[in-house]
């Protein structure tokens, strides 16, 4: 009788299905990051029945509640907003400024704004607004 040696079990780790697994936890955290929403400014917009989509192309004034002035996300003062408005109109080719401004700040300051973006060349002013329907749901 002979003896025959152990027998060698052969241990193979299979990938296959790591990268698969792998894979799929990569396109569900691309796919779920698109929708963590970003820090932004605060503003409660003021409703409008006639409100109307427009894209944010355009350069965009924030006017929070507490009469805090962004332009296009940056914090601005009321004193450097026209400088700093000149340099945005002269890098963008439509001359289109959209004010968002909170329904509870003071008219004066909305005014002072828009006549700063009049100074500034701006060849038409929008006054963003929400859509009547959205308040009701």
């Amino acid at each position: 009788m002979e003896f025959e040696g152990r027998r060698r079990i052969s241990t193979r780790l299979n990938i296959a299905p790591l990268i698969d697994v792998v894979f799929l936890l990569l396109i569900f955290f691309m796919l779920s990051s698109h929708f963590i929403t970003q820090p932004g400014i605060k503003i409660t917009l003021p409703s409008a029945v006639t409100a109307r989509l427009h894209p944010e192309e355009d350069i965009i004034i924030s006017i929070t509640e507490d009469n805090s002035l962004y332009l296009n996300e940056k914090l601005v003062t009321l004193e450097n907003l026209l400088e700093q408005l000149k340099v945005e109109m002269a890098r963008i080719e439509k001359k289109i400024v959209i004010i968002k401004a909170d329904e509870k700040i003071d008219l004066g300051l909305a005014v002072k704004v828009m006549d700063i973006a009049r100074q500034a060349e701006a060849e038409r002013l929008i006054i963003s607004t929400k859509l009547e329907e959205d308040v009701k749901q």
